[in-house]
């Protein structure tokens, strides 16, 4: 029996929904159970009358990208999933200011920005994900992040839509203030005028270099942990002997170990047993305790989680 509040969205919404929708083929490292319902808005409105429906019937909403840098329970997520499309919200340049869609691919950012005759946003060349996505987690390369780029971001409540200054988003290492404010539609990047061509083939080198040392061709979410303060997770993880090594079909990657990578079938219970053998054996070994980049969604059962030491 379809619950109440499902019939109450769908009769809401005028974007397109869908029941029981697989959320594993949805997210980089193809792991994860459904959604209860998965939403693509029309419109901002759309969008603003779903986050006002699920605060009046006390639904939970989580608001999916990419997917990438996120490991979705094997039993999948409660609640409302938001999904933008690509071309969510419009879109300008005005001098070195661009607003794009949140919605859009991360290569959007580059296109965009270089068709313009703008340099700067080469590093994200490559990061997979979304605007929103790479906005939310304050990505990067060591070529840069965004937060070098951005001016304010676009943000979703229930209660309607507003600009947010970057300076007031806390923007750190991995991390931003975004996904506790809303659902982000838009963002605003300042860029400058260089070389195009030097930058092009700077990046053109930075994603050869990637591809060479990540396992980039296989599904994984990213980096699982960040670098610890002069130290590089990779590096410790290999130091324990836990490169290649696999729990079900999950396994540090032989090419980078830093990375888990989904060799078929495994599950987000896989992962996490990966995880926390890393993290407890880096302790004991290192002293250094790694912090996960990694997002957890969805609903995991209470030994399915991120141990604390």
């Amino acid at each position: 029996m379809t619950a109440p509040w499902l019939r109450e969205l769908g009769s809401l919404l005028r974007g397109e929904r869908t029941e029981g929708a697989p959320l594993a083929p949805r997210t980089s490292i193809r792991i994860g159970g459904p959604a209860d319902l998965l939403v693509r808005p029309a419109d901002a409105g759309d969008l603003v009358a779903l986050l006002a429906a699920c605060r009046r019937m006390g639904v939970p909403w989580f608001a999916l990208g990419g997917g990438a840098n996120l490991l979705v329970a094997d039993r999948g997520i409660r609640g409302a999933v938001v999904r933008l499309p690509p071309g969510f919200g419009e879109e300008s340049a005005r001098d070195d200011l661009l607003v794009l869609s949140a919605g859009a691919p991360s290569s959007h950012l580059v296109a965009t920005a270089q068709a313009a005759g703008f340099t700067g946003a080469e590093f994200a060349a490559g990061i997979p994900g979304t605007l929103g996505g790479l906005a939310a987690m304050n990505a990067g390369t060591r070529g840069g992040e965004m937060k070098d780029l951005l001016t304010r971001v676009e943000i979703a409540t229930a209660d309607g839509l507003g600009w947010v200054e970057a300076r007031d988003l806390s923007l750190g290492y991995r991390q931003s203030r975004i996904p506790a404010l809303g659902l982000c539609t838009r963002i605003e990047v300042r860029l400058g005028r260089g070389d195009l061509a030097a930058a092009r083939e700077a990046m053109r080198a930075d994603l050869a270099k990637r591809r060479a040392t990540q396992p980039l061709a296989e599904p994984t979410f990213g980096s699982t942990f960040r670098n610890p303060p002069g130290d590089h997770a990779g590096r410790l993880i290999e130091a324990v002997r836990l490169k290649g090594h696999a729990i079900g079909g999950a396994m540090w990657s032989t090419v980078h170990a830093n990375f888990v990578v989904n060799r078929g079938g495994a599950t987000a219970a896989d992962v996490l047993a990966l995880v926390n053998l890393a993290r407890s054996r880096v302790k004991a070994e290192h002293g250094v305790l790694l912090e996960p980049e990694v997002r957890l969604a969805g609903e995991f059962l209470a030994e399915e989680r991120i141990e604390a030491l």
